[in-house]
Order: C-alpha cells, then sequence, then structure tokens
C-alpha cells in the first residue's frame, strides 16, 4: 500500500478531538463542531468512545463513534451493548482497504474488555447512515427492520445474550406531537447546526409556518424518538417527512408537497 494511503487508529480524547475535526468538520468557528464539541464534553463521561483513522499526510479520514447503549442516542433499547452511532470513511482513496473493518473490531474490543453483550448498530437502505453490508461481512445479524427504511444489526458475545431492540410504536410517538411542523433535533450530528440554522426561517418566511422547534435533551429522549434515527426528524401534521438533516432546498420540495 502506497505510503500516502497509511492510516492508523487513535482514540479521540476529549482534550484532543477538536484537534482531529468532528465529522468531517475541521473549521472550530462553524456552528456544527462547536454545537457538536459541548455535546461530546457530557458524553465522554458516560462512556463515549470515538476511533478516528488518521492519515500522516492527510490528517483525519475517517472515524467510529460509539458508547453503552443506555445512553445511546438512537431509537434502540440495547443495555448492556455498546452502540455504534456513526462509521464513516471520508476519502475515497482509503475506502475497501479494511479500514472500515478496523474501526469495528475497534469498538467490538472495547466491548469485550468491559463485558458487554456485543455491539448494536442502527444501519438504513438510504442515504445518510452507513449500510448494513460492512456489518454483515464482520458477523453481524440483522435482527429488526423499522420504517422508513431502518435495520438494526447485533454482534452477540455470547448465544443466549438478550437480542436488542427497536424501540418500536413509531405511530404512537409521531402523534404525540399533532397537527403543524415540528422539528426534532439535537447536537448529537454537527449536519444539523446547518439545517436548523436554515429550515426554521424558510418554513416562516415563505410557507407562513411556524415550526415547533423541540430539542431532545437527552438520551432518553432520543431513544424515545418516532425516528429510529433518534435526533433529527420533521413531521408535519403527525406524519414523518424528513428522518435525517436535509437542506432548505429539499425542505421546500417537501413543503410544496404537503401544502398542496
Amino acid at each position: 500500500m502506497p505510503s500516502d494511503r497509511q492510516a492508523r487508529i487513535i482514540d479521540a480524547r476529549p482534550e484532543t478531538i477538536a484537534e482531529h475535526g468532528i465529522c468531517g468538520y475541521k473549521d472550530p468557528n462553524n456552528p456544527g463542531f462547536q454545537r457538536k464539541l459541548e455535546w461530546l464534553s457530557q458524553r465522554f463521561r458516560e462512556g463515549m468512545r470515538i476511533k478516528i483513522l488518521h492519515s500522516a499526510d492527510e490528517g483525519t479520514v475517517g472515524s467510529i463513534e460509539y458508547l453503552p447503549g443506555e445512553f445511546a442516542w438512537r431509537g434502540v433499547q440495547a443495555p448492556g451493548y455498546m452502540v455504534i452511532h456513526c462509521l464513516f470513511i471520508l476519502k475515497k482513496a482509503f475506502k475497501g482497504r479494511g479500514y472500515g473493518t478496523q474501526l469495528i473490531e475497534a469498538c467490538e474490543e472495547d466491548a469485550r474488555e468491559k463485558e458487554m453483550h456485543g455491539v448494536a448498530v442502527v444501519a438504513s437502505k438510504s442515504t445518510w447512515m452507513a449500510k448494513k453490508d460492512i456489518f454483515l461481512q464482520n458477523g453481524y445479524e440483522l435482527t429488526e427492520e423499522a420504517p422508513p427504511h431502518f435495520q438494526l444489526l447485533v454482534k452477540r458475545f455470547s448465544a443466549d445474550a438478550p437480542l436488542p431492540i427497536f424501540s418500536g410504536d413509531w405511530t404512537g410517538k409521531l402523534a404525540r406531537y399533532g397537527e403543524g411542523l415540528t422539528i426534532l433535533h439535537s447536537h448529537q450530528c454537527p449536519y444539523v447546526a446547518k439545517s436548523m440554522d436554515e429550515i426554521p426561517p424558510v418554513a416562516r418566511e415563505e410557507f407562513g409556518v411556524e415550526p415547533n422547534i423541540v430539542e431532545l435533551p437527552d438520551c432518553q429522549s432520543a431513544q424515545d424518538s418516532p425516528n429510529p434515527y433518534g435526533i433529527f426528524s420533521i413531521l408535519w401534521n403527525g406524519e414523518l417527512v424528513a428522518d435525517h438533516p436535509i437542506s432548505k432546498a429539499r425542505f421546500r420540495n417537501i413543503m410544496n408537497k404537503v401544502l398542496k
């Protein structure tokens, strides 16, 4: 492998995470960077781990973020498991070289050291989140699916370990928010900041709609979200119309459709 394509896995510490960048963001003045950094200050105390795939030539080229299931910000119930929030390789030149597997194995090693039941992850058939394939290739089992396109994958360290489950009752959770436009969000993902800065003004100024904005204050709120992704949802009249951060252009398209 050429030297400029070599990378190693390093631990991101609370005091060094900003140096490595956060989920691809490297500008400390970016609002998403700052909000995620503040969010992380609490999570490391709960067992959050972030492993960075680091290249001497190109810096951060990938990462995995995970923490104990009791504190997961996904719509799952996974006590005793490590839950992966995010897994990504940023640069094409580092994809297909086994680095994703190495990051997953680093998470599994931590889970084994803590004598946990195993590792769980929410994947998606759509964009934004990791696909199931890399986990299936690494011995995970697909245990459950949830609308509109989410999948729960699990690696159990013993066959008799209890399985994690999706939180479920998606329809009932959607019904809590009633009529109008509701946006649920947290700072777990730094890309949420751009959506939250752009979408509410468009709703007010272009559509005359005042959004009900709900910031999810803790992991229990995310686990109880009406969307398995947990940390971002846009609802219209009790229906899920976006299950991950979107652009203002995409939001306009959605509103034009629902207001017909």
